[in-house]
């Protein structure tokens, strides 16, 4: 085959590609020779003496398997760690999630009336305290105050129930014991 690196370069200029992925028919040289213009190589890609070869296939299946394995939670041990803790997850960016999950629950539970405004402000300082470690420990914490809280009442109403009735036998026996004086003083 002759030196044909004319017509491969205005081959690659007419298509739009590179040098290397253009196919010279080695059959054809002499009638690829005699091609020294752009309208002749077109008229030779027409009849398809010269072809744009296909673009090289680079799968990328091996590193969607990866990233899916990375996903959950392998291939993260010591050995493929380059930054500090620090610097792969900033502590300060973990904290700011937390508290904006946390005070957002407490609002939306404020909103719809599951807590009071007491309650809210307790929990409020409580999450800036970094007493809770997620949502769930807070629910936890909401369930057992509202239980607590429940419990209180129940007692103090109890309290008061058995007050009223040690009332009522007090002023009961009083008015016996007055009855019974009145009937001695009477039968006298």
């Amino acid at each position: 085959m002759s030196n044909l690196t004319t017509q491969k370069r205005l081959a690659a200029s007419v298509l739009g590609v590179g040098k290397r992925k253009i196919w010279l028919d080695p059959n054809e040289a002499t009638l690829i020779g005699n091609a020294n213009s752009r309208k002749t190589i077109r008229k030779r890609i027409k009849d398809g003496v010269i072809i744009k070869k296909p673009v090289t296939i680079h799968s990328r299946s091996r590193t969607r398997t990866l990233q899916e394995a990375k996903r959950a939670g392998r291939h993260t041990g010591y050995g493929k760690r380059k930054g500090t803790a620090e610097a792969r997850m900033p502590s300060q960016v973990v904290w700011l999630r937390r508290q904006r999950v946390l005070r957002r629950l407490l609002a939306k539970y404020r909103t719809a009336g599951k807590i009071d405004k007491h309650l809210y402000h307790e929990l409020y300082q409580l999450a800036k305290g970094n007493t809770f470690k997620h949502k769930r420990q807070v629910i936890e914490h909401v369930i057992k105050a509202k239980a607590e809280k429940a419990r209180e009442r129940a007692l103090m109403e109890e309290a008061e129930a058995r007050r009223v009735r040690n009332r009522a036998a007090r002023e009961r026996r009083a008015q016996r014991i007055s009855e019974k004086r009145e009937a001695l003083l009477n039968a006298e």
